[in-house]
């Protein structure tokens, strides 16, 4: 495997009952590549993100994070005499880190719907993720050891408000901000965790034309600053083609097409997926 490798799905199968949600995906984002994952509704995109996070265990196959094992499965138990995908003896072993422990392993997200603490001000959505991090435990914060730890992030979490753009809205109430700075802030958060991965569930979800293009730009600019790699699941073909090295389609949890978005424009099974056909 490159070294280049932060995330690898191999055979990667989610199936739910008799229902095959994701079927053998493989796929890979390289170190500072932006990569999208389209199709349409139902397609299987956030079932992906749900198994690369730790939400869902796979039914079947395997996931890499900087080319480290960290997560397989294989159809197992009464799954075993039902299971409809492919490569069903090819994996033995079973993995299944929990997402918080995938967080610590370099990988962030944001959501399809913005989930933010909606009665929290901004300052203190980003803290919260800073935690994730925290070295203090129940002795230390007791007799308040951790005095600077506490300020070390709570300086951290002013810094990257004002690289964000987010700065002056430090006191505001989350949910009061326009819709666009909200992505912004969840972004934030995902970003105070220190991923080298980030996912993105459809960011431009609700936007107009304008905040698209600022959305571009501005994933761009963190790819850039934050020195990461990013995966990100769009419908908004404009923000897709626009910003994106490369384009995975998935139709029915299976991967129809992959390249380019020049590629993947032309591609007559993408445009049969998306428009249909007489």
């Amino acid at each position: 495997m490159s070294k280049e490798n932060v995330l690898k799905v191999c055979d990667l199968t989610m199936q739910f009952g008799g229902v095959v949600a994701v079927n053998n995906l493989n796929m890979k984002v390289n170190k500072g590549e932006i990569i999208g994952l389209i199709g349409p509704n139902g397609a299987g995109k956030t079932t992906v993100f749900n198994m690369v996070t730790g939400v869902y265990a796979p039914t079947n196959g395997a996931i890499y994070l900087n080319d480290k094992l960290v997560a397989q499965n294989h159809p197992h138990g009464k799954m075993k005499e039902i299971y409809n995908g492919l490569n069903a003896g090819k994996y033995t072993g079973s993995l299944a880190p929990t997402p918080d422990k995938i967080t610590k392993m370099g990988v962030a997200r944001t959501f399809q719907n913005i989930r933010l603490f909606k009665e929290l001000t901004v300052f203190e959505n980003v803290l919260i993720a800073k935690h994730m991090n925290i070295k203090a435990n129940l002795f230390s914060a007791t007799m308040m050891i951790n005095k600077k730890e506490e300020k070390r992030m709570r300086e951290e979490t002013m810094e990257l408000l004002r690289i964000l753009d987010l700065e002056k809205n430090k006191d505001d109430i989350s949910t009061s901000l326009p819709y666009g700075k909200q992505r912004h802030l969840e972004i934030a958060r995902a970003l105070a965790t220190k991923p080298q991965l980030l996912l993105l569930d459809e960011p431009a979800a609700g936007m107009n034309p304008q905040e698209s293009d600022d959305l571009m730009h501005f994933v761009g600019r963190i790819r850039d600053d934050f020195d990461l790699s990013i995966l990100m699941i769009e419908h908004h073909m404009q923000v897709v083609m626009g910003i994106c090295e490369r384009i995975y389609v998935l139709d029915y949890g299976t991967l129809i097409a992959e390249g380019n978005p020049q590629e993947v424009q032309n591609n007559p099974k993408v445009i049969e997926a998306y428009l249909g056909v007489d």
